[in-house]
């Protein structure tokens, strides 16, 4: 099992950037591949980006790709998220997620295992 914590949200003017964090303890870090997914009020989590186990391979939305960058720092037991060019429809609270199994790269809320408690992200226009 592992256990995920975020942090690095805030309030910023839109066009700023912010990056995010998520510690992991628990069981070994570099055998997850690790997700960052957003949920907005009213409206359903979704997926933002991806890294893998190695940090070799990402993806990421359309919404977010090319302002958003996903990292990892096996050895801190750390996954990152830059967030470049904010927006104000990047508002939503921010949750990482933990995936333990080898299918490539998930984009799918279900497909994680552990999840984080989740930060807050405004962007004021």
């Amino acid at each position: 099992q592992v256990q995920l914590v975020e942090s690095g949200g805030g309030l910023v003017q839109a066009g700023g950037s912010l990056r995010l964090s998520c510690a992991a303890s628990g069981r070994s870090f570099s055998s997850y591949d690790m997700g960052w997914f957003r949920q907005a009020p009213g409206r359903e989590r979704e997926f933002v980006a991806a890294i893998s186990r190695s940090g070799g391979s990402t993806s990421y939305s359309d919404s977010v790709k090319g302002r958003f960058t996903i990292s990892r720092a096996n050895a801190e037991n750390t996954v990152y998220l830059q967030m470049n060019s904010l927006k104000p429809e990047d508002t939503a609270v921010y949750s990482c997620a933990a995936n333990r199994a080898l299918v490539g790269l998930a984009r799918r809320s279900r497909e994680y295992d552990y999840w984080g408690q989740g930060t807050q992200v405004t962007v004021s226009s």
